[in-house]
């Protein structure tokens, strides 16, 4: 599970104070002509204020928190050592730079015990610290007088923690597979490769999501592609980050994408591309120990390569997929249980009947 990045804000907004506070971010930052509005703040909200004064930031106590550093050029990104700064928190703003002197830096702590934060004027841009050489910054300020940017910044955060965490998944027995006629069918290509056990959730119904497996398995038809799922018709469901869906009809280059394992473990992938073409479909029908009266369902294209991923204890020995051309009734599968009502991708409670 990738490491919980820190959050603090900067901002002379009430309103924008006001959403960060609810949203679980108490850490402030004010310039020290500012110490006014810091107590203002202070009577209404539970807040952590931090001062900015000659390069260093302190509480409100005066003990040093974190020291303050402009970078701008190379010979000053090289100043920039663990072994010189005395605070365990350390506050960079990159001015025009970011990918380049963001990697450096990753680089430069990793394994030292200190916090490096960014100052970012926009979500986007916070993203971009968070995620450098992977490991990404220790956390960030956000400078900001939008409201709405706490917002993004929120969703961000809430997806990123996300990663490495685990997703419910249950067992259900096939009870049926019936070929049925042409369809269109998506390819989902990936910026990311897969691993045997991985794929994309899918389904015709959001109450229940069949974990469909990558191509990225050794076949005797067609050369391995571990970056792609053949997911499924343009009218199926496919889970994206923040617990939502969306239509397999919707997904284009850029958007994020939930791919999850056999064990449940899920993480976030970039979507590269999208193939709709026309295909034979077959349709397949199951259902779960606990609930016998609902049937859950998915259309996939009638192809060797297209599998469902089988629980731990498959069919076979470390097995990590079931081709739909093999499947039959009595097979276990996993899928994903989750509330059937969907408004925009978005779980709302409601009556509603799918068949």
């Amino acid at each position: 599970m990738k490491k919980k990045k820190e959050v603090w804000i900067w901002t002379e907004k009430k309103e924008v104070m006001t959403a960060a506070i609810e949203r679980g971010w108490s850490t402030f930052l004010f310039s020290s002509l500012h110490r006014q509005l810091a107590t203002d703040w202070s009577s209404i909200a539970l807040i952590n204020p931090l001062f900015i004064e000659d390069k260093r930031l302190l509480d409100n106590d005066d003990k040093l928190v974190a020291t303050f550093s402009e970078i701008s050029s190379p010979e000053q990104l090289e100043q920039l050592q663990p072994a010189y700064e005395h605070a365990d928190n350390v506050i960079v703003d990159l001015l025009d730079w970011q990918v380049i002197p963001a990697e450096n830096i990753v680089a430069a702590f990793h394994g030292t015990h200190k916090t490096v934060f960014a100052i970012s004027k926009s979500p986007s841009e916070a993203q971009v610290f968070l995620e450098a050489l992977e490991q990404g910054l220790g956390g960030v300020v956000l400078k900001t007088e939008d409201v709405e940017a706490v917002f993004e910044m929120k969703d961000y955060i809430d997806r990123r923690n996300e990663e490495g965490s685990l997703l419910g998944l249950t067992k259900a027995t096939i009870t049926g597979v019936q070929m049925t006629g042409m369809g269109d069918r998506v390819c989902v290509d990936l910026c990311s490769l897969m691993r045997p056990g991985e794929g994309l959730l899918v389904g015709s119904f959001a109450r229940g999501l069949f974990l469909v497996h990558s191509e990225c398995l050794e076949s005797n038809y067609i050369a391995s592609r571990p970056f792609r799922v053949n997911a499924g018709p343009v009218h199926a469901y496919v889970a994206v980050p923040g617990g939502k869906t969306c239509y397999l009809s919707e997904l284009k280059a850029g958007k994020e994408i939930l791919v999850v394992d056999q064990s449940g473990v899920q993480r976030t992938a970039v979507v590269g591309r999208v193939k709709i073409e026309t295909r034979p479909l077959i349709i397949v029908d199951a259902k779960v120990e606990s609930d016998e009266k609902t049937s859950y369902s998915i259309l996939l294209q009638n192809a060797e390569t297209v599998g469902l991923v089988p629980p731990m204890k498959g069919v076979e020995k470390g097995a990590t997929a079931i081709p739909v051309t093999s499947l039959k009734v009595g097979d276990q599968v996993l899928v994903r249980l989750q509330g059937g009502a969907r408004h925009t991708g978005i779980e709302i409670q409601e009556f509603i009947l799918e068949k």
